[in-house]
This record gives C-alpha cells, structure tokens and sequence, in this order.
C-alpha cells in the first residue's frame, strides 16, 4: 500500500505539479492553472475549458484552475500573482496586459502564457515573437492593418465622414500603440482623430462632455477592462447622441454597440489553451513563438443603427460576419 501511494505522488511530480495534491474519487489531479485576469469578465474560461478539454483536462480530475479575477485593480493584481507564486501552480495565464505584467513581477520561473495581451513585445514582456525568451508566450493582439480597417470600414457608412474621435484608458500600457497605428491610419487617411483618454469614471464623464463638444462623425473605442467596466455608459452616450461608434470585441455589440472588427476572441482564447498544454508536456515558453489573430469578424447591430439613425449600406451587410436585427 505504501509503495502504490509513493508510486502514485512520484507520478504527480513528475506531472509537473509543484504540490502533491489531494486524491479525488474522480482521480488523481495533476496540473493547476492560475488564471489571472485583469477584470472581472468570465468570457474567457468557456473557450479556455473547452479546449483544455478537448486536449485531455479535466476540472476537477487532472487539473484544477484558480480563478483570480481583480476587477481593475493593480493592487489586487499584484496580491493575486503572487498568492499564484506562493502556491506555486503549474503555469499562469493572463488577461490583459496589467495581469502580464504582475505575473512577470511576480515570477520568473513559473511558465505565463499570455491569454490575450495588446503588445508584448512593445510593453517589454517578451523580447520578441519568434522568440519570446524568459517565461512567458501565448497571444497577441496586435494587427497594425486593423485600424485602418476600422476606419475604412467606418467611413463606409456614409460619404463625407472624416472627423473621428477614439477612447481608450490612457493608464493601460498595452493600448498606447492601439492608439499611435488609429493616429498613423487617420494621418495617411487624411481624416481628423481626436484622443481622450479617461482613466478613471470622473474623468470618463469630463471626456463625455469634451466628446459632445466636439460630436465627431464616429467614435472608436479600445477593448480593455475600463472601457468593459463602463461599457452601459459609454454606449448610452454614443447611442443618445447618435454617435455611430466601432468597437473591437463582438461583446460590446451584443450589449448595444453599433459595429465592431476584431479577433476572433473565441478563437484567441482556444489558443491559449493549446499553449498551456504544450507547457504542460514539457516545452518551455522560450521556445513557443507568440501567435497573432488570423481570423477577424465584421458584426453589426442594425437595432442600434436604427437609434442612431444611420443606415448601413449594403455593401458592409454582405461584408459582416454577423448582423443582429
């Protein structure tokens, strides 16, 4: 008996955990899985799991995922990785780049793979695509022809658009070159773009008021924790004030958005799990090329362009992936 219950905990080790972890009816478990995640958003873990399933892990069985989700805050970021590196889980993946660079402070060791993060290489988390180096690898976000897309797309909508405005967080790090390619594609587009940059809610309602001011053509708007966080705000003001407005994640239309261009978010988060199961048979992150967004999707709210009384031309109806009426 002795020898089956040594045999069984070498097994384990051997598995990668760091732990010996109590034995479930179901089975022995061998791997944990911090997941660390900027916000609060859940969208990720569905995909994550399935995929994770299909690849031979289960929850509860041969793997265990700590879920550490911190609403926006650094601080609790900073307390979650390292709670992760205390209880020395198998690998980390982030959410966003605030969850990558907590988990780079926290660990040098422990494999990260970035689950969705804007620009690792820019923001210095990776050295660089092909080879990452250190201990971390997985996805990025970063398509320099995107957002010229999104304004090729937004210009589609009616002749004479030319004043645009984009509103992002200026705290997140990982926007700024989302930010620098919208200016570089306005530039060579010959339109205005307008920048605000709220990083907090008081601020948010002062670049509300700058924004009416102003009442650009269309509004463009980054996918981030802030911008998720308020996200009812931001769409009751660009639908009230029928301000035609882009987003880059499908979500945000779901919840009322006019339009958005992005990843395949579903798809980016599948391949975060291939990551960890290549981690999880013995390669290091070094060694595992970053991976960029090859599949891209055009959705539309026609429910939405009714409120703000635009009309989408056919053109972009035959384009879209998906259109919600």
């Amino acid at each position: 008996m002795m020898a089956r219950m040594q045999r069984r905990e070498f097994i384990t080790l051997l598995g990668g955990a760091a732990i010996v972890l109590p034995r479930p009816a179901a089975g022995q478990q061998h791997f944990t899985i911090g997941l660390l995640n900027t916000g609060a958003s859940t969208v990720f873990v569905g995909p994550f799991m399935a995929k994770l399933e299909e690849l031979g892990y289960r929850e509860g069985k041969n793997v265990v995922l700590d879920r550490k989700f911190a609403e926006g805050s650094t601080e609790r970021l900073n307390e979650f990785a390292a709670d992760l590196v205390r209880k020395r889980v198998d690998v980390i993946v982030t959410l966003g780049t605030p969850a990558a660079f907590a988990a780079k402070k926290a660990t040098s060791t422990i494999p990260i793979v970035l689950g969705a993060i804007s620009d690792p290489v820019g923001v210095g988390v990776v050295a660089s695509l092909a080879r990452p180096g250190g201990n971390a690898t997985g996805n990025s976000l970063m398509a320099p022809e995107l957002s010229a897309k999104r304004l090729e797309i937004l210009r589609a909508l009616a002749p004479g658009i030319s004043r645009f405005a984009i509103l992002w967080d200026s705290s997140n790090p990982g926007m700024a070159a989302r930010v620098h390619e919208t200016e570089i594609a306005a530039d060579q587009s010959h339109v205005f773009l307008h920048v605000v940059g709220p990083r907090n809610i008081d601020e948010l309602e002062a670049a509300f008021t700058e924004l009416l001011n102003l009442h650009p053509d269309a509004l463009l708007v980054t996918t981030e924790t802030f911008t998720r966080q308020h996200l009812a705000r931001i769409l009751d003001f660009a639908n009230r004030n029928k301000i035609p407005a882009m987003f880059e994640d499908s979500s945000y239309v779901d919840a009322g958005g006019l339009m958005s261009y992005g990843p395949d978010y579903q798809e980016v988060f599948r391949t975060a799990a291939v990551f960890v199961d290549k981690i999880l048979k013995g390669a290091k992150p070094a060694d595992l090329p970053i991976q960029q967004p090859t599949k891209f999707q055009l959705v539309i709210n026609l429910k939405t362009a009714t409120a703000v009384g635009v009309e989408i031309p056919p053109t972009l109806l035959t384009m879209a992936d998906r259109v919600i009426e």
